[in-house]
């Protein structure tokens, strides 16, 4: 029976991590305006109230999705044995620590706790989106 709903559990896998990355990515793109000091600090707050908004109603429930199903896939395809997935996880597993520093960030900011104009958000993107290749390279490749 789960074989037969192999590619409808794996287009929902795929599906929740576009959102999550998605989310992921506006996160950190907010956190880098607001950062860089492109809105007054009047508009900082309400800006990040969005932000958090978005994060809890889209990207945090689309990270369970994409960690459930990857599971599911994982136990059902037995790829645990091979050396490709181990290497997926770990970096899954750094951007899923990244989305839970950068959750606090936002609920802080939302809060009204001052920015700081020197933040270290400038090139997050850069890296998720780096992160979100090996991920698809080691997924459909399956080099290892």
């Amino acid at each position: 029976m789960l074989v037969a709903l192999y590619p409808w559990l794996k287009a929902a896998h795929v599906a929740a991590a576009v959102a999550f990355v998605g989310g992921l990515l506006a996160g950190a793109m907010a956190l880098a305006a607001v950062q860089g000091e492109r809105f007054p600090p009047s508009a900082s707050a309400a800006f990040m109230r969005v932000a958090r908004a978005w994060d809890r109603r889209v990207t945090t429930p689309a990270i369970l999705l994409v960690w459930a199903l990857g599971l599911t896939l994982a136990l059902q395809g037995h790829w645990f044995r091979s050396v490709w997935l181990p290497a997926k996880l770990v970096v899954v597993l750094a951007i899923s620590a990244w989305h839970g520093v950068q959750s606090g960030t936002l609920r802080r900011l939302a809060g009204g706790a001052p920015t700081h104009p020197k933040g270290r958000h400038g090139l997050v993107p850069l890296a998720i989106l780096a992160a979100v290749l090996a991920i698809v390279l080691l997924a459909v490749l399956k080099p290892l």
